[in-house]
């Protein structure tokens, strides 16, 4: 098997499921239009980003997720309102799929008061406690501890809330993942760790960098669940995490899901790209999970051309008036910078 195709992935569970069959999502009319929805304001928000970027208009690095954006709308699908996820440098996708408001990350990532974090956090660093998103993180494998803490603290509180650790597959390489991921399976945490295996970690090719069949083969030696997914199907995602959050809530524990996907751009604003070719971005490019979850919607007639193109039109003049009202708001000032310091 080439592990660098995603068109020979399939759901496959390895370890601790018990061999009971997989949840298979399904969207009807409303969920279809909602995962489209998503996965559009997903992608118009990173395109108005560049843009901004491109034209001096917005300062500092980002890292954009423009190609994976079925990851996080199919997981973030399967949550409730009040669970949490913890993000990574390349999180604008995760902020969204969980509802966060597009003006204040316009905001965030124009050094705006108004922004998430009052415009001193920028891309890597967007937080939104209200809908359970507990930050970005500019640290690799920075919110696998995060993430398990949260669920630690579901725990204690008595609650049922499940907690969805998105990661890079560079995260694999650093203690923290496996502090985290040890800790969260010995006392059967309701965490569930996302690695969206893009292919590399920054330049380095995670084919190379991890020898294994399947990345998701390292849950076996954690005695969690490893499933690997089809990182550009939403219905796909959903459905893996479905299961992963079920079990999550019946406290048994972790699960470890690899979804397989790529990002069409470098790996910041300051990547020039030269560890890919022209013909394996274009490769992907073609597997587009946009086109591909349109083309499969309406050919399953469950919407229409008139409906997406609605969709389309409306997020366009969402992420409009995003950015103008994110532009008119006052800049963050200097000045009172030491208010959000809460040690010295």
């Amino acid at each position: 098997m080439d592990n660098d195709d995603p068109q020979q992935f399939s759901v496959r569970t390895d370890t601790g499921a018990g061999g009971e069959p997989m949840t298979e999502v399904r969207y009807d009319r409303a969920s279809a239009l909602d995962a489209f929805t998503t996965m559009w304001r997903i992608r118009r928000f990173e395109e108005a980003v560049e843009d901004l970027y491109g034209r001096g208009l917005m300062h500092g690095t980002m890292h954009l997720s423009i190609g994976q954006e079925a990851v996080p709308t199919g997981a973030c699908r399967a949550l409730r309102p009040d669970d949490y996820i913890t993000s990574t440098h390349r999180g604008h996708g995760h902020c969204i799929a969980k509802g966060a408001d597009l003006e204040r990350m316009m905001a965030e990532l124009l050094a705006k008061e108004t922004g998430y974090c009052r415009g001193r956090g920028g891309s890597m660093h967007i937080a939104d406690t209200a809908t359970g998103n507990l930050g970005a993180n500019g640290i690799v494998a920075g919110g696998v501890p995060i993430a398990t803490g949260a669920a630690l603290s579901s725990r204690m509180r008595g609650t049922d809330q499940v907690t969805v650790c998105f990661h890079g597959d560079g995260a694999l390489g650093e203690g923290a993942w496996h502090e985290g991921v040890i800790l969260a399976a010995m006392w059967k945490l309701p965490v569930i760790f996302l690695c969206e295996n893009n292919l590399y970690g920054m330049s380095m090719s995670s084919a190379k960098a991890f020898p294994l069949e399947q990345l998701s083969d390292r849950a076996r030696g954690y005695g969690i669940p490893g499933v690997t997914v089809d990182g550009n199907d939403p219905e796909a995602v959903e459905s893996v995490t479905t299961d992963a959050v079920a079990r999550a809530r019946a406290g048994e524990g972790p699960t470890f899901i690899v979804a397989q996907t790529y990002r069409w751009r470098g790996h910041s604003k300051s990547d020039k790209n030269l560890y890919r070719t022209r013909d394996e971005i274009e490769d992907w490019r073609q597997r587009d999970p946009i086109e591909r979850f349109e083309h499969s919607i309406l050919e399953r007639g469950l919407v229409g051309r008139a409906d997406l193109d609605q969709v389309r039109a409306g997020v366009r003049d969402e992420l409009r008036g995003a950015v103008q009202r994110a532009n008119a708001a006052p800049d963050a000032s200097a000045a009172d910078l030491l208010s959000g310091v809460y040690a010295r």
